[in-house]
């Protein structure tokens, strides 16, 4: 029997003509001990499960959206060669209050930025996947040539990041450091850990709302609506660098990695541990000093993932036990 198919694909709010012409890549899906975001068991462990705690503020400067980090921890030039290479694949224990003496990863210790973002590459192309996020319905229209009828088979799929949606990922960060001053490693870093780089992520509401590629604090940027239900596939370019923007430089309802790492440096924080100051910060609103494991009521292990991710863990099983 013969017959022709016309593809085409709808998103929960509307229809799109047609595929992208550029999909991601057959990947081989490794798996871990820990749960993702969404609690699925055998899939590689990123997210913030409890969603962000900055608590919202009762006034606003112009920074609020804005913020740009400054002192010796500014990034005043973008260098992707800016690590000690490939790092390796290896979570690592770490107490303490977050500085080298204590056995927390400095920043020389740090993999280069290109490194880091082509070795997560296998968790942006496989995040939306992996958690069945951001489902998109494709349509199938199959046309009998041999019989007046035709037939409509639905499908249900979650699409995975395309190679474009990685390249802006990959733009954005870049766009983003050089306005903000922020580490672009420590930017990709908060990705990875909030959302895996799967740009059609879910928002999260514990009590704050966290839309977005870095779960900002009720920012606007999202390819998956939760005010609305839309998917959006591709997601455009234009979102993709708004989510950087947002969780990187602040919205008008909370802070973004530059407010917090200037926080961190105003409190006693200074080089690395700065960084994992900030991070508490960004993922609690306020951070225990001599513990960087402390949640105050947010994620536990939270700050040992970005460490780990810094140093080149994308894979291998969490040791973090908290």
């Amino acid at each position: 029997m013969g017959f022709s198919k016309i593809l085409t694909a709808s998103l929960f709010a509307g229809l799109l003509s047609a595929l992208p012409l550029n999909s991601a890549p057959l990947i081989e899906r490794s798996v871990n001990s820990l749960a993702s975001l969404n609690g699925t068991a055998g899939v590689p462990h990123f997210g913030n499960e409890n969603g962000n705690f900055m608590p919202a503020k009762k006034e606003f400067s112009t920074l609020a959206t804005g913020g740009v980090v400054q002192g010796s921890l500014a990034v005043n030039s973008i260098v992707n060669e800016d690590g000690i290479g490939e790092g390796s694949d290896t979570y690592r224990r770490y107490t303490g209050d977050g500085g080298p003496e204590a056995g927390w990863p400095a920043m020389n210790q740090w993999v280069s930025f290109r490194a880091m973002f082509d070795n997560n590459k296998v968790l942006m192309f496989g995040a939306c996947g992996w958690n069945a996020w951001g489902a998109v319905v494709f349509k199938t229209l199959i046309s009998f040539t041999t019989h007046p009828s035709q037939k409509e088979f639905t499908n249900f799929d979650h699409v995975d990041d395309s190679g474009p949606e990685v390249g802006a990922i990959y733009n954005a960060i870049q766009q983003v450091a050089q306005e903000t001053k922020v580490d672009h490693r420590f930017i990709l870093a908060t990705i990875i850990q909030e959302s895996g780089g799967c740009v059609r992520v879910p928002t999260t509401n514990n009590g704050v709302r966290n839309p977005g590629l870095m779960q900002c604090h009720n920012g606007d940027g999202t390819c998956h609506s939760d005010i609305t239900g839309q998917v959006q596939f591709p997601c455009p370019d234009g979102v993709i660098t708004q989510m950087v923007r947002e969780g990187t430089a602040g919205t008008r309802n909370g802070d973004g990695l530059a407010q917090v790492i200037n926080q961190a440096v105003s409190t006693g924080g200074w080089g690395s541990r700065a960084f994992y100051i900030a991070a508490r910060l960004y993922n609690s609103g306020s951070v225990n000093q001599g513990n960087m494991n402390d949640p105050v009521g947010a994620t536990p292990c939270y700050v040992m993932d970005i460490a780990n991710r810094l140093t080149g863990w994308t894979l291998a099983a969490s040791q973090c036990g908290l």
